[in-house]
């Protein structure tokens, strides 16, 4: 069977939640026993958002090739359990870095490169590339942005070319905002219509309006969309706000979404969705018999996307350890100082230091990490947490006066943490640091070893500095030990304390692996030590 496609654009407003209904189609015709992918088009210049601040962007997810990519593709993962890869994101930057060197080559030779056929086919080519390398029964292409952005014009021209192409091998969905004015007691429609009407004026009509909104959609108000946007009053579909983006796939399963694009695409329905285990989670999440705190201390905790596996591993790891687990936001750059750094611990079941880049936030991440080590509270470090950790170590244990990474300080007397070899003729910043997934071997008897269950793993990197092997038997002989390297270089990549109730700092993310049925076992274990 050839692959068939589904689009998913969206209107009015950005953050509407169109990365959340493409994993959710896509895990309900999984679950139907199809085959599927998820890919995200980024209208932005950027090759890639590995350079962008996390203000700008959210949380950069980095996929088991080393692709440096958009949050959603973590959201398909956790929904699907599937790995995704550099072929799942493809943004304008890429796309035209792509045409300009084919334009060097000479593969264009006399010809004008331009927008229309150039640009748009070589984003034809990427979208039915992910379709031809894996397979799929079904490619679902969430293209981001706002419909009317002028960033997003050549890719939804070259959608609107695929679907000539493709014909009824494509299916379009498009994802609007239905406002309530509360002054009135109204639900407004005016806002998708001008949306759907934007869409047309690019040549393309939908064949699904998915209606986001906070009250239910009457079926008068469906049917006047249908009308005004040339589709069927069943394909017409409400998304109402929920608790938790793990109920949207429930959600459009209620209202048949993955009936509706089945039927269109002209597949079978197979059999009935398949979603026990996802109830089952659902059910743990919302019933659950304890609760615990745990303080995320990060320096860019004003926008939570930024760290949004982090936050998404916890929501697993409590529903596997039947608890709910609060954050506790703490900035560490002006929430924690030498005075109060008692106040706002005290209150925490275990502690995480997020990762990172430069100087800023530094101290306040040092003192959260003595804290905890000095008051038996359970700590897990991810990448520059660890990093810290061991600086905190080298400073407060070993006594190695101004210990530090030479990140943050290049001429440091102690560089317990130091540029990694293979980065120190490296100049650019782009696609260029110790990227994706790296096999690991763990030390017997390591808190490590007890999580995973198993010797041999493998965890995804982002990261040019890593701990000073110079360092490791001075640390050992401290107490601070290392139980994971990676078997080729010799790299640490986890350190504990095996004195303390549960100490641990990961070089590697171990956030960007965990899903909704398999949690990863370092939070498990870590949720498990803070409820004890």
């Amino acid at each position: 069977m050839s692959t068939k496609y589904v689009f998913v654009t969206g209107g009015v407003a950005s953050s509407l939640g169109k990365g959340i209904i493409a994993s959710s189609l896509a895990k309900l015709l999984q679950s139907r026993g199809y085959k599927v992918a998820n890919q995200k088009l980024d209208p932005y210049i950027n090759v890639d958002p590995g350079t962008l601040n996390p203000y700008e962007h959210g949380e950069c997810y980095v996929t088991n090739d080393g692709a440096e990519t958009d949050l959603d593709l973590g959201h398909y993962e956790r929904f699907t359990n599937i790995p995704t890869s550099q072929a799942n994101n493809i943004t304008t930057g890429r796309i035209y870095q792509n045409v300009i060197t084919k334009e060097r080559r000479g593969d264009y030779l006399g010809k004008t490169v331009q927008i229309i056929p150039h640009i748009t086919d070589e984003i034809k080519r990427n979208i039915k590339l992910l379709g031809t390398k894996g397979d799929y029964d079904v490619v679902i292409t969430e293209i981001g942005g706002t419909v009317g952005d002028i960033e997003s014009l050549p890719f939804i021209e070259a959608v609107r070319q695929l679907r000539w192409e493709l014909g009824e091998k494509s299916v379009f969905i498009h994802l609007t905002l239905v406002p309530y004015l509360s002054a009135s007691g109204e639900l407004k429609t005016k806002p998708t219509q001008h949306s759907v009407k934007a869409l047309l004026e690019n040549g393309v009509q939908p064949d699904i309006i998915v209606l986001r909104t906070e009250h239910e959609l009457g079926s008068d108000l469906r049917r006047k969309v249908a009308l005004f946007c040339n589709v069927d009053p069943k394909a017409v579909i409400q998304s109402i706000d929920v608790d938790t983006i793990y109920k949207v796939p429930i959600k459009m399963r209620e209202e048949k979404l993955d009936e509706i694009v089945l039927s269109q695409l002209g597949l079978p329905l197979k059999h009935e969705p398949d979603l026990e285990s996802w109830e089952r989670f659902l059910y743990k999440f919302k019933n659950y018999n304890r609760k615990i705190t745990i303080a995320l201390v990060g320096k860019y905790v004003e926008l939570h996307d930024a760290y949004k596996s982090i936050v998404e591993s916890f929501i697993h790891a409590g529903a596997a350890n039947d608890c709910k687990v609060n954050i506790k936001w703490v900035h560490s750059a002006h929430d924690i100082n030498v005075e109060n750094v008692c106040d706002i611990f005290k209150d925490v079941d275990g502690i995480l230091v997020a990762p990172g880049f430069g100087q800023r936030g530094i101290e306040g991440k040092l003192l959260a990490i003595e804290y905890a080590r000095t008051n038996n509270i359970p700590f897990l470090g991810i990448c520059l947490g660890m990093q810290m950790a061991v600086i905190e170590y080298a400073r407060n244990v070993l006594h190695l006066e101004g210990a530090d990474s030479t990140e943050m300080a290049p001429k440091t007397k102690y560089p317990v943490i130091d540029l990694m070899e293979s980065q120190k003729e490296v100049t650019d910043k782009g696609g260029t640091m110790r990227l994706g997934a790296y096999k690991c071997v763990l030390k017997e008897g390591s808190k490590a070893i007890e999580a995973y269950g198993t010797k041999e793993i493998e965890e995804r990197h982002r990261h040019r500095y890593e701990f000073n092997g110079k360092y490791t038997e001075q640390f050992e002989q401290a107490g601070m030990i290392t139980t994971g390297v990676n078997p080729e270089t010799g790299l640490t990549e986890i350190v504990e304390i095996p004195t303390h109730k549960w100490f641990v700092g990961t070089q590697f993310h171990p956030e960007y692996k965990s899903t909704v049925t398999n949690p990863h076992p370092l939070f498990v274990a870590f949720v498990k030590a803070c409820l004890s």
